[in-house]
């Protein structure tokens, strides 16, 4: 067996080959059959950790094109395209996304695609399948499918396990079931059902170790600390609009402008007043910073046309007055923002 770079043994070269940049391995990959071993290894990647190596990557997916994921690399301010999500699903949508294990996941959802003539959507709705794609190999796999088809439900990682909860299942029905996934086992086990149920999509949330689910215009929030004692709900009269956490806080945009809610109170961080024509878009915590991304600006006045936009912004939070800055648009992605999630690799 070749040695990776002569004169060193493997141990030690794997961890200076585990140094270069992600958007780099593909070249990697073309130096040798050892080295294009060696990059889609997991013991390259526990390299990568030991040696502090990872990288916090941006994952998007949009209207146009069709099941097409980016990545962005805020370090270089450069956007990568995978491989087209292989579902059978035309213009999937409406599914949960999060990442764990090194791996991003696509949960659920149902299509987007509308019948130009009949106005019904296409293909199937809900679905229950689940797919990983694995940045070591760069490929989609199809995972374990949920135990429930669902659409518009709330997903997040708590213990690097995926927790699905809600959502609304066939004929538009809303559901109270919750499941969780073990990545590694590849399996789902039913937990604890919320303790409501509503007719309206909800989100998730982990904070402070436990996940919270919200729905769409209600001020209670059904809190799990552990599957044991199952969900809790809580008044906690959080101001309505898009929320992602940053650094264990929370953060929502709403009415023009960014709040941190803190307990029960909440302060101003920024105006986001531009954002107010604009709809679909995505708003999303990486690393210290808030990404806004993606979305669409509609017919205004005598202008009927719609603007899908690709433009991504970037509030700094880091610094004692926050500000905006303008981060590369996505090269392929457009339009309302179906899912985005941070990997890490």
């Amino acid at each position: 067996m070749p040695v990776l770079i002569e004169g060193l043994p493997d141990a030690v070269a794997i961890r200076c080959l585990a140094r270069v940049p992600f958007y780099l391995f593909p070249k990697l990959e073309t130096i040798c059959q050892s080295w294009r071993d060696a990059v889609q290894s997991t013991e390259f990647y526990k390299a990568r950790e030991e040696v502090k190596a990872t990288e916090n990557l941006l994952c998007v997916c949009a209207f146009d094109p069709e099941n097409v994921w980016q990545l962005y690399d805020p370090n270089r301010d450069i956007w990568i395209t995978l491989p087209v999500l292989p579902s059978k699903v035309k213009n999937l949508a409406n599914f949960g996304v999060v990442s764990t294990a090194g791996k991003l996941f696509v949960l659920g959802g149902g299509s987007d695609a509308v019948d130009p003539l009949t106005g019904d959507q296409d293909g199937c709705f809900p679905t229950n399948e689940v797919w990983s794609y694995d940045p070591i190999i760069r490929q989609w796999a199809q995972r374990a499918p949920m135990i429930v088809p669902r659409i518009m439900f709330a997903c997040c990682v708590l213990d690097g396990k995926i927790l699905v909860a809600g959502g609304f299942t066939t004929s538009w029905q809303s559901i109270s079931k919750a499941e969780i996934y073990d990545p590694e086992k590849d399996v789902w086990v039913s937990i604890p059902d919320l303790q409501r149920t509503h007719r309206s999509a909800c989100s998730g949330l982990v904070i402070g170790g436990e996940v919270h689910v919200v729905h769409k215009g209600l001020t209670t929030v059904q809190v799990l600390k552990n599957t044991k004692e199952g969900w809790k709900a809580y008044e906690h009269s959080w101001v309505q609009g898009l929320m992602t956490v940053v650094n264990g806080s929370l953060y929502v945009m709403s009415h023009g402008q960014i709040f941190k809610q803190e307990n029960g109170s909440r302060k101003v961080v920024t105006t986001a007043s531009e954002f107010k024509k604009r709809i679909g878009f995505a708003m999303i915590g990486l690393r210290d910073d808030i990404y806004v991304i993606g979305g669409v600006i509609g017919p205004d006045g005598w202008n009927w046309d719609i603007k899908r936009m690709s433009d991504v912004d970037v509030l700094t939070l880091g610094s004692e007055r926050p500000i905006w800055q303008k981060a590369a648009s996505m090269t392929q992605c457009r339009g309302t923002i179906f899912g985005c999630a941070e990997l890490r690799i």
